[in-house]
């Protein structure tokens, strides 16, 4: 085997999730996941800092950066959720659509291990914390901005429940839309 393959970080994704979804997350080690990808322990600490991360690691910070990014970017007369969902938008495309055929094996992994809901929760929590830090940087009072984010990360939720299941074709940034459309509804308003 050559010193260096290419895509060390997919190959590491897939073993994980197929290790994983195979034997469980607690029983599968760091060790079967690089030999499985066929590459040594050593590499896989190159790129993550546990197994966990392998489910988190990078995706969620460079979403984080697409969330600020897109808010700041955001026309001065667009409502706070409507900033947000520009925001979801632009992570969905950039980051998120591409994760698609994993997303229902890692959602699975991740509801069947407690560590990992903590660790997703805990993501969440930073996704939130994130688009609210940006939107008080406009201007926005503490209450708005956190209701804003808040909303939005459900909205995301809500599309990603949709798109991970087999029968939906559609991209995720047409889901949040939807997601939006539902929110708006059960407020009653358009206010949202």
């Amino acid at each position: 085997m050559p010193r260096w393959e290419p895509n060390a970080v997919g190959r590491l994704h897939d073993a994980a999730l197929d290790l994983f979804t195979e034997q469980g997350y607690d029983q599968t080690t760091v060790a079967q996941i690089a030999a499985r990808a066929g590459l040594t322990e050593r590499t896989f600490f190159n790129h993550f800092s546990s197994k966990r991360e392998v489910l988190f690691g990078r995706t969620s910070e460079i979403q984080k950066q697409v969330l600020t990014r897109e808010i700041h970017a955001s026309p001065a007369n667009l409502r706070p959720i409507d900033m947000v969902v520009r925001a979801l938008r632009a992570a969905a495309d950039e980051v998120l659509e591409e994760f698609r055929e994993p997303a229902a094996p890692r959602r699975v992994i991740i509801e069947a291990t407690p560590e990992l809901q903590e660790r997703e929760e805990a993501k969440r929590a930073a996704l939130t914390a994130a688009m609210a830090d940006a939107l008080r940087e406009r201007g926005l009072d503490a209450d708005t901005a956190l209701l804003a984010a808040g909303a939005g990360l459900l909205i995301q939720q809500a599309a990603e429940q949709r798109w991970i299941q087999p029968e939906e074709r559609r991209p995720l940034r047409d889901l949040i839309d939807e997601a939006l459309s539902s929110l708006r509804s059960v407020t009653g308003t358009d206010a949202v």
